[in-house]
């Protein structure tokens, strides 16, 4: 059967979030989008109807499913089984979309680096001059930059203009992290943690009281404290930071990379139950990408 542009916009779409949400999606949904008229895309689902391609559900939280015809009408088999390739355009993660296919046009150029995006869902919400974000990929952890400088209503296909690729590491924290630990008592003063940096040449600390984490210490903690004048033998109780940030040694890297910046802190604690048994900071990240 051949279906009109609208009918595949709004199958693809129905498709996506259904994806997403695995719930049955409602029309006005689907418009909201779209940027379609509820009407239109409500006689349009009843056309697809028809033709076998979606399913009604009936009810309060109803609204319409693909039907598996939907998947072989669009080429789309292997799209239940595939993972999720987030998309953000201008800083913000669109929903309605999926990422299908990336190739590269031109490598070898000096200056230009091009590459299509096949996507799952509509183009229609894509203008040329937007800035996208793509990835990670679930294998590689690719994330690609780029800026769209054409799109293919038909294909569903963004042509853009990559700024920027990294490979993100896949290796679990535990591989990256110092270890073992270097820790302090929450009765050690100023001039314990500067022995213990000191011997060790490290930063900063998690704080012990008996076998709980109650705190970390870090140089510029101590730095500030001085400076404030607190004496050598002013105990850590009095100038930690309790709100430590943890994580568990066998989570990937790619997944904590983030919260430096959005916690804007310089180490993570990682810990095994409740026992710390490592510490991952900013400057053991920064080991993992290589120079260039």
């Amino acid at each position: 059967m051949e279906l009109s542009l609208i009918q595949k916009d709004i199958l693809i779409t129905l498709i996506t979030l259904y994806h997403r949400k695995s719930v049955a999606i409602k029309g006005e949904e689907i418009a909201e989008l779209l940027k379609r008229n509820p009407g239109t895309v409500r006689n349009q689902m009843q056309a697809l109807k028809a033709l076998g391609l979606v399913e009604g559900v009936p009810g309060p939280k109803g609204g319409y499913t693909p039907s598996s015809s939907a998947y072989n009408e669009l080429n789309l088999l292997d799209y239940e089984k595939g993972s999720d390739v987030p998309l953000q355009v201008n800083g913000e993660y669109l929903k309605s979309v999926n990422v299908a296919e990336l190739d590269f046009t031109t490598l070898c150029h000096p200056d230009l680096c091009h590459a299509v995006v096949r996507i799952i869902g509509s183009v229609k919400g894509f203008n040329i001059g937007d800035e996208i974000t793509l990835g990670p990929t679930p294998v590689n952890k690719l994330l690609v930059k780029g800026e769209v400088y054409g799109k293919d209503e038909v294909n569903r296909s963004l042509l853009i203009s990559i700024s920027e690729m990294i490979s993100l590491p896949k290796k679990q924290i535990s591989h990256y992290m110092s270890s073992p630990v270097q820790k302090l008592d929450i009765n050690d003063t100023i001039k314990d943690a500067i022995s213990l940096f000191s011997r060790h040449h490290i930063h900063g600390a998690p704080i012990m009281d008996k076998d709980m984490l109650v705190g970390i210490v870090t140089l510029s903690d101590i730095a500030h404290k001085l400076d404030k004048g607190k004496g050598m033998d002013t105990t850590m109780d009095k100038i930690m930071t309790e709100d430590v940030v943890i994580a568990p040694p066998n989570i990937n890297l790619f997944e904590v990379i983030g919260r430096f910046k959005e916690q804007e802190i310089g180490r993570i604690v990682i810990v095994d139950g409740k026992k710390p048994i490592g510490i991952l900071t900013q400057s053991d990240i920064l080991k993992v990408f290589p120079s260039p």
